[in-house]
C-alpha cells in the first residue's frame, strides 16, 4: 500500500461562542458551528478541512460527508483531480450542486492539506506563490446589531489596522440602512473603505434607491443586492447607478460569472471554496474571472483563501471573521490591513483536539 494512500476518514463538529442570535436580511444564525473532516494517510499524516455549517441541515451534510468515505479510501492524497471526477460521476444522479458539492470540496481541501504536509510545503508554496500577503477586510455589521454594537465592531476593526469593513443592509426600510451606513462612515472616517452586503434580501427598486442615496458615502462595493440569479436586475442596477457589484459566494459553478461579466454587471468575483468545489475549481474560476479582467475577493474562508490568493494574479483581498480563530492552533497573522498565509506545511493550521466532538 502506498504511504500516501488514504487509510481512514473521521468527521467532527466544533463550535464557537455566540452570545445571542445574529441576523442579516435573509437569515438568523443561532449557532456558529463547523464540520471538520480529517483524513489519515497510511504513513500517519493527517489532512484536515472544515466547513461553516451554522445550524442548517446537520443530518444532511454529515450524511453527505459520510457517503464519500468508502469512495476515497485507497486513493493517494495527490490524486485530487481523480477523486473529484470520481465523486462528480457518482453525484450526478442526485445532482452535482448543493450539499454534495460541499462534501466533494471538503475531501479535496483535506487531500491538499495532507499532500502539502507530505511534501513539507505550505499550500501557497506547493502551488507557487507570487506574493506573501493580501489585503483583508473586517466583516460583520449584522442587521440585528444595535447602532452601538455596530459601531463597536467597525471601530474595533479600524483600531486593529483593518483598512475596510463590510456591513449588512437590506433592512425593511432603506432609510434604516442609510442611517447605519452614515454612522459607520462617521465612526471610521475616510481612511477605511465601507462595503455593503444585502445577502440577496433586496429587490431592484430598493437596491436602486439605496445605491443612489449612499453615493455620498463612497461605498466601495455592493454585494448580493438581489437574488444571485436575477441577472437582469444586476445589469439594470449597474447601468443606472454605476455602483460596483460583487457576488459569487452562492455559486456552485461559473455560469453566473460568465453571464454577469458578459452583461458588464459584475465588478468583483467572490467564490466560496466549499460551494465551488475545492482548490482546483476555485483556481479555475479565478482564471475565468481574470479573462474578464475581474478581481477575486473570496467568501469567508480566509485560512484557505489567503494562501490561494497568493498564487493568482487577480487576487485582491480576503474576508475576515474571527469565529474559527479560538478553535485552531495557529490563527492567521493579520497586521495593518494585510493577512499572511500560514507558514506551516499544508494549510498550516489544525483544529484543537479538545474543541472537537467526533461524529460517529
Amino acid at each position: 500500500m502506498d504511504d500516501l494512500a488514504i487509510r481512514d476518514i473521521k468527521i467532527y463538529k466544533a463550535s464557537t461562542d455566540l452570545e445571542k442570535p445574529i441576523s442579516d436580511s435573509t437569515h438568523t444564525l443561532t449557532e456558529i458551528s463547523f464540520i471538520v473532516m480529517r483524513i489519515q494517510l497510511e504513513n500517519g499524516i493527517i489532512g484536515e478541512s472544515y466547513l461553516l455549517s451554522f445550524q442548517y441541515s446537520p443530518n444532511a451534510i454529515i450524511g453527505a460527508l459520510k457517503d464519500v468515505i468508502s469512495v476515497v479510501k485507497g486513493y493517494k492524497c495527490s490524486d485530487t483531480k481523480t477523486v473529484y471526477q470520481k465523486l462528480d460521476n457518482i453525484f450526478e444522479y442526485f445532482g452535482n450542486q448543493g450539499i454534495l458539492r460541499w462534501s466533494q470540496a471538503a475531501v479535496n481541501i483535506a487531500m491538499w492539506d495532507a499532500w502539502g504536509k507530505s511534501q513539507n510545503k505550505s499550500i501557497h508554496k506547493l502551488i507557487g506563490a507570487t506574493k506573501n500577503q493580501v489585503d483583508i477586510y473586517g466583516s460583520g455589521g449584522w442587521i440585528s446589531y444595535s447602532i452601538d454594537e455596530l459601531l463597536e465592531e467597525v471601530t474595533n476593526y479600524a483600531n486593529r489596522g483593518f483598512k475596510a469593513v463590510k456591513i449588512k443592509v437590506g433592512s425593511p426600510k432603506v432609510h434604516t440602512d442609510l442611517e447605519r451606513l452614515r454612522k459607520v462612515r462617521e465612526a471610521v472616517g475616510d481612511r477605511v473603505d465601507i462595503m455593503m452586503d444585502a445577502n440577496q434580501g433586496m429587490n431592484l427598486e430598493s437596491a436602486l434607491k439605496l445605491s443612489s442615496k449612499a453615493k455620498d458615502l463612497n461605498i466601495h462595493w455592493f454585494e448580493e443586492p438581489v437574488h444571485h440569479q436575477d441577472f437582469e436586475s444586476y445589469q439594470k442596477l449597474k447601468a443606472q447607478t454605476g455602483v460596483s457589484l460583487a457576488m459569487g459566494e452562492r455559486e456552485y459553478d461559473t455560469l453566473p460569472l460568465r453571464e454577469l461579466a458578459s452583461r458588464k454587471a459584475l465588478d468583483i468575483w467572490q467564490p466560496d471554496i466549499l460551494r465551488i468545489g475545492g482548490v482546483e475549481a476555485w483556481r479555475e474560476s479565478a482564471a475565468l474571472a481574470d479573462r474578464f479582467s475581474l478581481p477575486v475577493l473570496p467568501h469567508y474562508y480566509k485560512d484557505y483563501d489567503v494562501p490561494l490568493l497568493c498564487t493568482i494574479a487577480n487576487g485582491v483581498g480576503a474576508e475576515s471573521f474571527d469565529w474559527v480563530d479560538p478553535l485552531i492552533d495557529n490563527p492567521m497573522v493579520i497586521k495593518d490591513g494585510y493577512a499572511e498565509p500560514h507558514d506551516r506545511p499544508g494549510w498550516g493550521f489544525s483544529f484543537l483536539d479538545d474543541r472537537l466532538t467526533e461524529i460517529k
